[in-house]
């Protein structure tokens, strides 16, 4: 992708014709009474790229993303996916369009086990009285295990795990429902270097299926292993989008 002085671009050409990025964000704006959470900020995530997005505490990063995921809704701006512009009101929306956010408490259940925890909410139903289709929902999460290369039982109580299959399993209930872009919120924190590699393999290979990563990170040294671009915002604007080799 040619950059060309501006980091920033919309697609990339390819066969003389242009290419819509997998999301656009433009012109972000959000405050929270007399707060500027967001200034103006312009983020382009292509599909299968890993995004670093760093900076200091309250630089708006978490915001930005929680706008992206639904959980709030911009003030002013535009977001569009695939070309097309939507109204994203709602983490359901998102989710219709593939975009899933893993928090950093990652929302787990530790009562249940793994394949409970993967479909909770969005539970698999068969049957004319829509039963829940219990085992079909443990073929399917033995299956996305296998193809996201995460050997964990799926019977296992998620209280059982460490903290890194924790996030394993966080991220593969973002992947149960065809996420194209996942964005994870500081999902090394609480873990050892040793620990935190497998996430990052983990991140690796959501890149070679063709998922979109953004990474909330203090950690530069884990961001700079795994990222094609670090994104750097300051006071609730992007002051630098660079690819990173």
């Amino acid at each position: 992708m040619d950059v060309g002085g501006d980091p920033l671009v919309a697609g990339a050409l390819e066969g003389g014709k242009t290419m819509s990025a997998l999301v656009e964000m433009r012109d972000i704006h959000k405050t929270f009474g007399a707060i500027k959470a967001l200034d103006g900020v312009d983020l382009t995530v292509e599909a299968g790229e890993i995004i670093g997005l760093v900076g200091d505490n309250a630089a708006g990063k978490s915001t930005l993303m929680k706008v992206l995921s639904g959980a709030y809704q911009a003030d002013k701006g535009s977001v569009q996916v695939n070309g097309d512009q939507y109204e994203i009101h709602s983490v359901d929306d998102a989710r219709a369009l593939g975009i899933e956010m893993v928090y950093q408490d990652l929302a787990l259940a530790d009562n249940l086990d793994v394949t409970a925890n993967i479909y909770m909410g969005r539970e698999i139903v068969s049957g004319r009285w829509n039963w829940l289709d219990f085992k079909k929902m443990e073929v399917e999460a033995r299956r996305l295990l296998e193809r996201l290369k995460i050997d964990i039982n799926v019977k296992h109580p998620v209280a059982t795990l460490s903290g890194g299959q924790r996030q394993a399993v966080a991220i593969a209930r973002a992947m149960a429902f065809n996420a194209r872009l996942v964005i994870l919120d500081e999902p090394t924190a609480s873990l050892s270097p040793e620990t935190a590699e497998h996430v990052l393999e983990l991140v690796r290979t959501l890149k070679k299926q063709g998922v979109a990563v953004i990474m909330i990170n203090h950690r530069t040294d884990e961001v700079t292993r795994v990222a094609d671009r670090l994104a750097v915002m300051r006071h609730g604007r992007i002051i630098r989008d660079v690819l990173h080799a």
